[in-house]
């Protein structure tokens, strides 16, 4: 890699701090945290703030059953809604960072809890505006529109509310499930708590120290170039699950039930149908997806073959899928280093992009370093209309630590794009969510590869990515074939055991995989362990999404400024279209197989350079 120069620059207070040691959070610099100022000066105005929208409280619901009596009426209803929930967001938000700052402080405990409280009551007095926004008919929004120039803008907000009458049931109906929705979420809170809490598992030696298997650590042990460390970590900690395999097959298809029993109450022909329905996604997406990853099997088979061929293994299995297939690479990144590294990755996205990727450290929209008591991982928080949108990172110097950069920071740009739209247009679609941080990444790769000499640093790139790819797109493809085979399942009367689910997820496995990966009676059990299962068709978008951010990168390196300026317009719309025709307006149709099939050249390029 090329030798840095601070050229942007980066207190040096934050490049020299010592990430070894656990501080206490007043001995991190100031430059090193963000500066919540734009929130609140202090927490002081924070408790002034509070006092306010409490006493506001009884006022949150003065428009209730008036909106559908004059255009006047349901504009002043709107925007005393959203003059509402803006209030309460920076009151909330803030709480929230400060609680995350350090969990352990008691101060922002009960400040968060304060928050918590009031966001409940203030969603009971806001109750009444999706049924009054429902009952109204679509002609006499139109009517109101012609009336009052000032509700036009609403006109997307209104037919995304009428798409929605359909599948709207009666008051007492809609009360009924919303009564039940604690009992109908038994199954998840049930795995979730026997998964993360009550499940022990056993331990195992590391390095002459005896360490007990977790959630947390079960992939990082797998990244061990120990094979038999691997290799007994994987088979321990299925065995765990194994005892309660029948029980947790049972949680599992209640939960699948659930899905189904929702979306035939609300008049969809199926759990996919309903899912997809809420954000307007046809379900060809969907099958586009899982044709397109199969016609290309292949791709995966081939990295399957250089998996077994680089470890030098005569059977590959599932305990060797995530160690790295490139040895003693040690990548370390200064702050400084990481930005310069980031900021002119990005550069394809154009000046004004550059500009404001500047103001997030400028500005310090980053809290950058770990803490006792801070929330671990990392995120970007850029739903609220009136703030920065901040970024929470836990900074390890890592070549993962600067993709977790790269990608927070896509999250982050797409907020601040997208509050250039009206408040009720400002956040995006889940759909979307996660394209502008994967952009980032396959950017950071391509640039990352241009300027790295040493090859083997440069094949550790690669494989970072093609694991990385492998992850996302293949493993959540396979998540979302079996998780549509379940509830297809279900509707057709087929009970879901634990033997069918082994047989079932095993099949799929053998598909995606090919021969050269041994199917273990683990690999086959894996559905036990995986929440998604849980979510009601979510992870397809981890596929899509990635798919979409390969294309779009793709793109912008090709093609220059007439991608990048579709690749703008894509992060400023938002909400105000429907996610599949703001992709459409940027140049990508996911109705399609052009995206998926781009994002899988970009993979068999990786893999034909790293076999080079």
């Amino acid at each position: 890699m090329k030798k840095f120069i601070n050229k942007y620059d980066i207190d040096e207070t934050i490049d020299s701090f010592d990430i070894s040691k656990n501080w206490n959070r007043e001995d991190i610099p100031e430059k090193g945290t963000w500066d919540l100022s734009f929130l609140f000066a202090d927490d002081e105005a924070w408790e002034q703030a509070f006092e306010e929208i409490k006493n506001n409280l009884n006022e949150a619901d003065k428009y209730q059953g008036k909106l559908s009596s004059s255009a006047d009426a349901l504009l002043a209803g709107l925007e005393h809604y959203e003059k509402t929930v803006r209030q309460a967001e920076k009151v909330i938000v803030y709480s929230n960072f400060k609680h995350d700052q350090n969990q352990a402080d008691s101060k922002y405990v009960a400040m968060k809890s304060k928050a918590s409280q009031y966001l409940a009551q203030l969603a009971g007095k806001l109750a009444f505006m999706q049924p009054e926004l429902v009952s109204i008919e679509k002609e006499t929004y139109d009517k109101f529109i012609r009336e009052n120039d000032k509700l036009k803008i609403y006109k997307h907000y209104f037919d995304q509310i009428l798409r929605q009458k359909a599948h709207t049931l009666s008051n007492k109906e809609e009360t009924l499930l919303a009564q039940a929705s604690d009992i109908l979420d038994t199954s998840s809170e049930v795995f979730a708590v026997f998964s993360n809490a009550d499940l022990e598992f056993p331990t195992v030696k590391v390095k002459d120290e005896d360490v007990r298997i977790t959630q947390a650590n079960f992939v990082p042990l797998l990244e061990n170039k120990d094979r038999k460390l691997r290799q007994e970590v994987y088979e321990k900690y299925y065995a765990t699950y194994k005892q309660y395999e029948n029980t947790l097959a049972l949680t599992l298809q209640k939960e699948i039930k659930k899905d189904n029993f929702n979306a035939s109450v609300r008049g969809h022909k199926s759990a996919r149908a309903a899912a997809l329905y809420d954000n307007a996604i046809p379900e060809i997406v969907y099958d586009q997806l899982l044709n397109t990853i199969s016609e290309h099997y292949d791709l995966l088979h081939r990295y399957v073959h250089l998996r077994k061929e680089k470890l030098n293994l005569e059977t590959l299995h599932g305990y060797d899928l995530y160690t790295s297939m490139v040895d003693n690479v040690d990548f370390k990144f200064k702050p400084s280093e990481a930005k310069e590294i980031v900021i002119d990755a990005l550069k394809p996205l154009g000046e004004k992009y550059g500009q404001i990727l500047e103001k997030a450290f400028d500005e310090r929209w980053i809290d950058w370093f770990s803490n006792k008591g801070k929330r671990s991982g990392a995120y970007s928080a850029g739903s609220t209309y009136d703030s920065k949108p901040y970024m929470l990172l836990n900074w390890q110097g890592t070549l993962d630590a600067v993709y977790t950069l790269a990608h927070e920071l896509g999250h982050s740009m797409h907020s601040y794009f997208a509050n250039g739209q009206p408040y009720i247009y400002s956040d995006y679609s889940i759909f979307l969510a996660e394209i502008a941080s994967t952009t980032n990444e396959n950017l950071l790769t391509e640039y990352l590869l241009q300027h790295e000499k040493d090859p083997k640093r440069k094949k550790y790139i690669i494989n970072h990515y093609l694991d990385g790819f492998k992850g996302t797109v293949f493993r959540q493809s396979q998540f979302a074939k079996f998780e549509h085979l379940i509830h297809q399942s279900d509707q057709e009367g087929i009970a879901l055991t634990a033997d069918y689910l082994n047989e079932q997820y095993g099949k799929i496995n053998q598909e995606f995989y090919g021969p050269e990966l041994i199917l273990d009676q683990q690999l086959s059990q894996e559905w036990i362990r995986i929440p998604h299962f849980y979510y009601n068709y979510y992870v397809y978008q981890y596929a899509t999404g990635f798919s979409a951010a390969t294309s779009f990168a793709s793109r912008i390196l090709a093609e220059g400024k007439p991608a990048t300026d579709q690749y703008l317009k894509f992060l400023k719309a938002g909400t105000s279209d429907y996610p599949i025709d703001v992709l459409k307006t940027s140049g990508l149709d996911m109705t399609t197989s052009e995206p998926i099939v781009s994002a899988l050249k970009t993979f068999e390029k990786y893999l034909n350079k790293f076999e080079e």
